[in-house]
């Protein structure tokens, strides 16, 4: 018999009403589920890097106005559509940015759901996980195993799941080296431990001492400071001793990401994986014909990689290395985010 649960009339939100405008803290009404979808009571939501975007309205998309950010929410199934059979009440279920694609389109049908041109897409043209309750799409929300901790899962559902999707797409061997341009944030702490679980060699660049000791803890055999290093090019492809096989550009420095073509090896991979506004990739034509470089863009992943991702997790080889706040304290985790103080993710308690 499955579980009920009492379901109130309004919840405590998130919600702008304009891009850069105030985020209010306040009494909002909880959504109904669809036919096709759940209804979550989001006990933890992450903060990703693309929710100040959204809040900013940084990128060529409009977003929905007024606006729930969040899409890194885990917690239980409460209610769900009358169409709904693969999930049920009390189940533990995660909002992903994927909140729903139309699955009949070219791209839905070879896995590339991300890509449909009808992506309904969470915190941004739908209300996200910086509330108490939210909807997801049954078929693209995540399933999460009944023993998990939730305030831990909650980044691998867009930090854990973009990471893995792009170390996937740099196709890299086994005892190759991967660089990760970004490494002491949310996104570069979690695609460390994925590399190292896909047995991959790992040279972090990040500048600070504190994320230096922050890499180095997770696993990274080389860390390099931009904000020491006298030649940061030179000095990876020494220290790889030909340059990185592979890239993953989860900073949000621009010139960082057109120096990843520099370092890259002959014949090595630049997997482009962080948005900043505006930004492009500038790289020598003659120098990546001659070294053979190839530049791929990687965004976020299908529900294949979100199941694979979450595996790595529940078995323990990948931990998101988190700091939880209460829901209230958005603001100021955005002011921290927008400053670049934040290692590794902040998880949103929504009690708070």
């Amino acid at each position: 018999m499955s579980e009920t649960y009492e379901i109130p009339k309004t919840q405590k939100g998130c919600i702008f009403y304009e891009n850069g405008g105030p985020i209010e803290y306040k009494d909002i009404p909880v959504p109904t589920p669809k036919p096709t979808e759940i209804l979550i009571k989001v006990l933890y939501s992450g903060v990703c890097h693309t929710d100040l975007h959204a809040w900013k309205g940084d990128w060529p998309l409009d977003v929905k106005l007024p606006l729930v950010g969040g899409h890194e929410g885990a917690g239980i199934v409460v209610a769900k559509g009358e169409n709904v059979t693969s999930f049920e009440i009390g189940d533990y279920a995660g909002i992903k940015w994927l909140n729903g694609s139309c699955m009949g389109c070219e791209f839905c049908m070879q896995g590339a759901e991300p890509n449909c041109a009808k992506a309904d897409l969470s915190g941004y043209t739908h209300d996200g996980s910086f509330q108490q309750y939210a909807t997801a799409d049954a078929i693209q929300a995540a399933h999460i195993p009944k023993d998990a901790d939730l305030a831990g899962v909650a980044p691998i559902l867009c930090a854990g799941v973009t990471v893995y999707k792009a170390l996937k797409t740099a196709d890299l061997r086994a005892g190759q080296w991967v660089a990760i341009s970004g490494a002491g944030g949310g996104l570069g702490s979690l695609a460390i431990q994925y590399a190292k679980a896909m047995g991959l060699r790992v040279l972090a660049i990040d500048g600070g001492d504190d994320k230096n000791e922050l890499c180095k803890s997770l696993g990274a055999e080389y860390f390099v400071d931009f904000t020491k290093s006298k030649d940061v090019v030179k000095e990876i492809i020494e220290a790889t001793e030909g340059g990185a096989h592979g890239v993953i550009n989860v900073s949000v420095s621009e010139a960082a990401i057109s120096q990843s073509c520099q370092y890259a090896r002959v014949l090595g991979k630049v997997v482009l994986v962080g948005l900043p506004a505006g930004a492009q990739v500038k790289t020598g034509v003659f120098e990546a014909v001659v070294k053979s470089i190839e530049i791929k863009g990687s965004y976020v992943g299908n529900r294949e990689d979100t199941a694979e991702a979450l595996d790595f997790y529940t078995r323990g080889l990948v931990s998101s290395p988190f700091k939880v706040v209460g829901l209230s304290e958005l603001p100021n985790v955005f002011e921290l985010m927008a400053q670049g103080k934040i290692l590794g993710r902040y998880v949103l308690d929504t009690s708070k």
